[in-house]
């Protein structure tokens, strides 16, 4: 196949990329814009493999949207690109409405003049991947789960923003008869993830000895998903899911971020070179909580597991213990980050 990744040179995105091209042997085209949170080092180790091609375009921009589809004829699109961290969506909600609404839109569109042109043949196999967050569905109480059915409320811009994304390709599903799938995954976490996020700023700010700041109390839960688990689900949903269906993706991995935080402290104590001045743990600070938070995420992913087999390959455990390690081990992808794009300064206060 030949599969246009759109946000490729994301987190989640250049995961899904080396596992097409690596494990899977597919071609790819990785379409992204290359904001902040992008990098393309992420892809060092399949940047010159021929199954492999980079196109710098934004996915607001139609022309430049209907140059790659005429150019590269894909088999298929797994959309990814978006605006994803809360904390900047509350200070610059305008950025994620129009990334991940209208450049889902733009999207679409583009995807549905390109079967317009296609073959009969061609288009009855194509396949659009829609891929969202369980932050759509709102907060849950101390027990249940989110299913497939959970009734969308959402309580950020961010995931506003998401959640209009996916009633927008529900929508294209119905109207324009188009063959669309859409995924809602819980927390992701693993190597080349940008350290504005909860797992990868506790553990660089644990290795430097710095202070690891945590909302309010520490109890907000979440579900917590390897990113490798996610990318090898995502092509399952993509190939084998039923057209105009939503499956979930998550973990199995309950932790508060106090846990998590707990947790991190002691394996970059157990790795690296201890600090003088004791554990870790003695770093952890309560902050003011970030605006809106949601209590508590957790995915029912049975669907996803019954329907095409899906079983995550890490627990939490020794996901965490190989995201802590890769990090220790690759300061060359970080250290750029950290000197000129991001120093770990607290995002998303609203004003008082």
């Amino acid at each position: 196949m030949k599969i246009l990744v759109t946000g490729g040179a994301g987190f989640i995105g250049s995961a899904v990329c080396r596992y097409l091209v690596q494990e899977l042997g597919h071609c790819v085209v990785n379409l992204d814009k290359l904001t902040y949170a992008a990098n393309l080092s992420s892809l060092a180790e399949i940047e010159n493999n021929p199954l492999y091609a980079f196109e710098k375009v934004d996915i607001c921009d139609r022309l430049e949207l209907d140059r790659v589809f005429s150019s590269h004829q894909p088999d298929a699109v797994m959309h990814l690109a978006a605006e994803s961290h809360v904390d900047r969506s509350i200070t610059g909600a305008g950025e994620f409405i129009q990334t991940n609404v209208v450049g889902t839109m733009t999207m679409l569109e583009a995807s549905r003049a390109y079967l317009a042109a296609c073959t009969q043949n061609v288009a009855k196999a194509f396949r659009f991947l829609h891929v969202s967050t369980d932050e759509v569905y709102g907060e849950l109480g101390e027990t249940g789960l989110f299913s497939e059915t959970t009734p969308y409320d959402p309580s950020s811009p961010y995931s506003a923003s998401k959640a209009a994304s996916d009633h927008l390709a529900k929508a294209w599903a119905r109207t324009y008869d188009m063959p669309i799938v859409v995924s809602n995954c819980s927390n992701n976490y693993g190597p080349f993830h940008f350290p504005e996020k909860l797992i990868p700023l506790m553990i660089l700010n644990a290795l430097h000895g710095k202070d690891l700041p945590v909302y309010g109390d520490g109890s907000n839960v979440r579900d917590w998903l390897y990113v490798d688990d996610h990318a090898r689900a995502l092509f399952m949903i993509l190939t084998k899911g039923r057209i105009g269906e939503t499956y979930n993706v998550g973990g199995q991995n309950e932790r508060t971020n106090l846990q998590v935080v707990e947790r991190i402290c002691s394996l970059v104590d157990e790795l690296a070179a201890p600090l003088a001045s004791g554990s870790r743990k003695d770093l952890i600070r309560f902050v003011q909580d970030r605006p809106g938070h949601d209590a508590r995420y957790a995915i029912d992913a049975e669907k996803l597991r019954s329907e095409l087999g899906w079983v995550a390959q890490e627990n939490f455990e020794s996901g965490l213990r190989k995201t802590v390690q890769w990090y220790l081990d690759h300061e060359a992808w970080w250290r750029p980050i950290i000197e000129h794009n991001y120093q770990g300064e607290r995002l998303g206060l609203t004003k008082t």
